[in-house]
């Protein structure tokens, strides 16, 4: 797929033409899930001084995030194969990854002109995040964990913690410590589930771990 180094220049114009395909794409519990997303990355962006163009980038990110996601997992495989999107066979016992992957692949190829890199880059690992994530990909991943209408007791649970974590520390230091519990919710569950653990979460908890032990 081309690669898109330049960053989109976004205009709300631009993310109505994005939330009018919404509905061919999401259930109604879904889209309502997503425009939530969409309103905690505005409220993210203000805390982190995101430019209002860079808010605009990481709202598109956000409405674009899940639009693979009602997809079975017979056609999130079958789109891969396609389209040449890697993916391991331990990738086949964790399929809640897969959407991440189709839906940056989709994003771009519905909107080229408005799905940069960092734009791309979001969408591919709000699931799982990654060691080092650029701001704009963290703050997706968060948003979608911690959205209002979430109910999981986890999610609940960490929205509160990060704003709590806000008001007593540098707002930096207070989003890695975030991404750490997050992980470890996430970890938890999986292992109670009996699950396969995809190694970007092990490798990014890691990676925030170390970085808050170092400061």
């Amino acid at each position: 797929m081309q690669i898109n180094n330049n960053k989109a220049k976004i205009t709300e114009t631009d993310l109505e033409k994005i939330k009018s395909v919404l509905p061919q794409y999401y259930t109604r519990k879904r889209l309502s899930h997503t425009l939530s997303v969409e309103k905690e990355c505005t409220e993210l962006a203000k805390i982190y001084d995101f430019s209002e163009e860079d808010t605009l980038r990481l709202r598109a990110a956000a409405l674009l995030h899940d639009i693979t996601k009602k997809w079975s997992d017979e056609e999130q495989i079958a789109y891969c194969q396609k389209h040449d999107i890697p993916y391991t066979e331990e990738d086949t016992y964790m399929t809640k990854v897969f959407h991440s992957r189709t839906g940056a692949h989709l994003a771009r190829c519905l909107f080229p002109e408005l799905v940069d890199d960092g734009i791309y880059d979001a969408i591919l690992f709000h699931t799982t995040a990654k060691p080092a994530m650029p701001l704009a990909t963290a703050l997706l991943y968060l948003a979608d964990y911690i959205e209002p209408e979430r109910t999981f007791v986890d999610c609940v649970k960490l929205r509160t913690e990060f704003y709590t974590l806000l008001e007593q520390k540098d707002k930096y230091k207070a989003l890695y410590e975030t991404l750490v519990r997050s992980f470890g919710y996430t970890v938890s569950s999986l292992v109670e589930e009996g699950s396969l653990i995809h190694v970007d979460i092990i490798l990014a908890r890691n990676y925030y771990l170390l970085k808050l032990n170092k400061e």
